[in-house]
C-alpha cells in the first residue's frame, strides 16, 4: 500500500504525531482539525460558528494540496464539545461548505482539549 503525506501551511500544522492528511489510491484522509490559526497555533472564534469555519478552512486547506475540494469529501466525522447545544450553530456553517448530496457524517460529543469543534475527512478524488 502506498501512502502520500499531504501537508499544507495553509492549514493548521499537527501538534503532535501525526500528518495532516495522507492520500492512499484514489482517497484522501485527514486527520482531525480544530480551529487553530495556520500562522500562530492560537484557536480562532469564541463560539461554535467562529471554530466550524475555522476547521472547515483548515480542512479545506489540506483537500486542496491534493487538487480536491469539500464536493469530494465523501464522509465526515465531527467531535463537538457541546452536542446539543451546539449542534444547530455548527450545522448551519458545516452545510454551507457542501452542496447536495452532503457527505455522510457522524457526529459525536467529546471531550475536546479547549475548543469546541474537531471534523475529519474521507475525500475521493475521481479519475
Amino acid at each position: 500500500m502506498m501512502k502520500k503525506e499531504l501537508r499544507t501551511n495553509e492549514g493548521a500544522p499537527p501538534i503532535g504525531a501525526y500528518s495532516q492528511g495522507l492520500v492512499v489510491g484514489d482517497f484522501v484522509y485527514t486527520s482531525g482539525a480544530g480551529p487553530l490559526d495556520p500562522d500562530t497555533g492560537e484557536i480562532v472564534g469564541d463560539d461554535v460558528a467562529a471554530q466550524t469555519h475555522q476547521t472547515m478552512r483548515n480542512l479545506g486547506a489540506v483537500l486542496a494540496a491534493h487538487g480536491l475540494g469539500f464536493d469530494d469529501v465523501v464522509k465526515a466525522t465531527v467531535h463537538l464539545q457541546h452536542l446539543k447545544r451546539d449542534f444547530a450553530a455548527y450545522n448551519e456553517v458545516y452545510k454551507s461548505y457542501f452542496s447536495q448530496p452532503y457527505p455522510v457524517r457522524t457526529t459525536v460529543g467529546s471531550d475536546l482539549m479547549d475548543i469546541l469543534v474537531e471534523i475529519d475527512f474521507v475525500a475521493h478524488k475521481s479519475a
